[in-house]
């Protein structure tokens, strides 16, 4: 069976109070619940982490290796500027989905820069909480897709 790591970065832990007209009302508990249900829908587990530190979001992809097939991943802010998070992606070598709630490109110029965009296999933004939805499903079917054609 396919095991997924959800990665939630920096201040993740604050959706649904912080900047709710950005990110709306959902929690982070909200959006894990939906994820795990998903997963049981199309026949994969899913492991889920949210921190603020990088250090412990560096530390758990490479963790993942042997133990996950793929990680979807809302680097937050560290998106734009975590040279490290972006070599921890290629070090660890999963399938990974880079995941935002809002659209980077939509808000201040400093965001629409991405570190991690080049070295993931898709990026999903702009569909609020349901972002996450969007890049599990695709992130299960690529992987199945490749596992059939072995």
């Amino acid at each position: 069976m396919l095991r997924i790591l959800i990665l939630h970065g920096p201040n993740l832990q604050a959706l649904g109070t912080r900047e709710p007209e950005v990110y709306g009302r959902v929690t982070l508990e909200d959006v894990n619940a939906s994820l795990v249900a998903l997963a049981g829908e199309l026949g994969c587990e899913i492991e889920t982490l949210q921190s603020a530190h990088e250090g412990v979001l560096i530390d758990a992809l490479y963790q993942a290796r042997g133990r996950c097939h793929g990680v979807v991943f809302n680097p937050g802010g560290l998106t734009h500027t975590s040279v490290a998070i972006r070599d921890a992606i290629v070090g660890a070598g999963l399938p990974t989905v880079e995941v935002h709630v809002s659209n980077p490109h939509a808000r201040e110029a400093f965001r629409h820069g991405s570190l991690v965009s080049g070295v993931v296999m898709a990026s999903v933004s702009g569909f609020g909480p349901d972002s996450y939805r969007l890049a599990l499903r695709g992130l299960v079917e690529r992987l199945g897709a490749h596992a059939a054609r072995r």
